[in-house]
């Protein structure tokens, strides 16, 4: 009998020790979080309308007490049929979204809206669900007792370490509203300059791919006609020609080898450039050696160089503190190298425009604006004036290569296609000799 009872004991054990366990499992699952709309009085008396994400309603009933809103009405957001319809479609947030963000957040501080407030009227404003959301987030945590910089650097992702020490320099300070308006200025100036670069890029990009496309299209369905009205010649056919002809039948031979190697080589080059790091410092290196382009490349590190650290300098951000996030939106490893040296320079009190000269990569009137800066006292005015002259540079460069680009784009694609044309075409030539 006591064998049997000491039996059941364990058994009771070994049971609850499941049940703990489950629940505990339970608890640790991923929460399930739903998106509810949401009508309701402020303290004011003033309407209020928006959606929030919770587990339930009730939670989301009192988050919104929390911020002093008397919910009146609330429902989960309806879910798209089929994939139709169901409010409005989520994008990605993109750097433009953030530098529209803080163009807005500083003119409302500059008008003297509070800040919660002006999170309210930005998050009502966007139609994006995933901004709404982050915007949301980032009001609950000021609410909750946070700090602007504390619930921006919660999201790394939107918000680099540039952006959150900025705020944070502008809230000691108490100029958060001055501070924001360099902010704004900073990103609307940097997503200029970057459009611009890619729009260098793109466009012969653009065309050298449609060339190829042209020359597979020629290869493999209009050389073959031709090749059978040659075979009835008896003839050898001009060596151009049949090089061509040799082309047309190795692509149809082997056409899922060609077609095979080229998707393995650019999903090799994407994944390389996204995940192995020596890679992407081999092609910032290559970049800048790349005529035209790597000029480009070039004039917009430079500026992003002057324009972040015109920043965060007349924010107030010590000259050492500043050359991190300086570095890292340099945008080119062989620029962030550089900056990283004159970092450790000036810690042990070497003048910058020294330490500049020294790592050998930029130009000698940047060098000489700066040392002009150090002199007067106004290094963050002389960096503005160098970065909106590199930005100009780059804007102008952009517009002549444009025009340039095109005319000689233009000639190597009606020189590929128009030599396969003559080539197909010398065999008929030489028949109307012969004859």
């Amino acid at each position: 009998m006591a064998e049997f009872k000491k039996k059941l004991a364990a058994k009771k054990k070994l049971t609850d020790k499941k049940k703990s366990k489950s629940v505990k499992q339970h608890k640790n699952r991923p929460k399930k979080l739903t998106m509810f709309l949401w009508e309701g009085v402020d303290a004011r008396g003033n309407i209020k309308k928006g959606q929030l994400e919770a587990e339930n309603p009730t939670l989301a009933k009192a988050a919104l007490r929390r911020t002093g809103i008397k919910v009146n009405k609330i429902k989960a957001e309806a879910k798209p049929l089929f994939g139709i319809g169901g409010g409005p479609k989520e994008k990605a947030i993109r750097p433009g979204d953030i530098a529209v963000f803080a163009r807005q957040m500083a003119t409302m501080m500059s008008s003297g809206v509070p800040l919660i407030e002006a999170f309210g009227l930005i998050a009502r404003g966007n139609k994006n669900p995933r901004f709404v959301r982050l915007i949301n987030d980032v009001r609950q945590n000021i609410e909750s007792g946070s700090s602007f910089s504390e619930s921006l650097e919660k999201h790394p992702r939107y918000f680099d370490s540039l952006f959150c020490n900025l705020i944070a320099a502008g809230e000691t300070a108490g100029i958060l509203d001055t501070i924001l308006e360099k902010v704004a200025l900073y990103k609307e100036k940097t997503e200029m300059v970057k459009k611009k670069v890619k729009k260098a890029l793109f466009y012969p990009t653009a065309i050298m791919i449609v060339a190829a496309i042209v020359v597979v299209i020629l290869l493999l369905f209009v050389i073959p006609q031709f090749e059978s009205m040659f075979a009835n010649f008896g003839a050898d056919l001009p060596a151009p020609t049949q090089f061509i002809v040799d082309a047309s039948r190795l692509l149809q031979e082997w056409w899922y080898i060609f077609f095979g190697g080229a998707v393995v080589v650019v999903y090799a080059f994407i994944y390389a450039k996204r995940k192995i790091v020596a890679f992407q410092h081999f092609l910032e290196r290559l970049s800048l050696k790349v005529p035209v382009v790597g000029g480009i490349l070039e004039n917009a590190a430079i500026a992003r160089f002057a324009r972040t650290l015109s920043t965060m300098f007349a924010a107030g951000v010590p000259l050492v503190e500043a050359m991190d996030s300086v570095a890292g939106a340099a945008g080119n490893i062989v620029f962030s190298k550089a900056i990283i040296k004159i970092k450790e320079d000036v810690a042990v009190g070497k003048q910058l425009q020294m330490s500049m000269e020294e790592v050998g990569v930029f130009p000698p009137m940047v060098v000489q604006m700066t040392a002009i800066g150090e002199e007067s006292g106004a290094l963050d005015t002389m960096l503005a004036k160098v970065a909106d002259f590199y930005e100009s540079e780059v804007d102008n460069t952009v517009d002549s290569l444009s025009s340039l680009l095109e005319p000689m784009i233009m000639a190597v694609l009606g020189g590929i296609i128009g030599g396969i044309v003559i080539s197909m075409y010398l065999p008929i030539f030489q028949m109307g000799q012969v004859v």
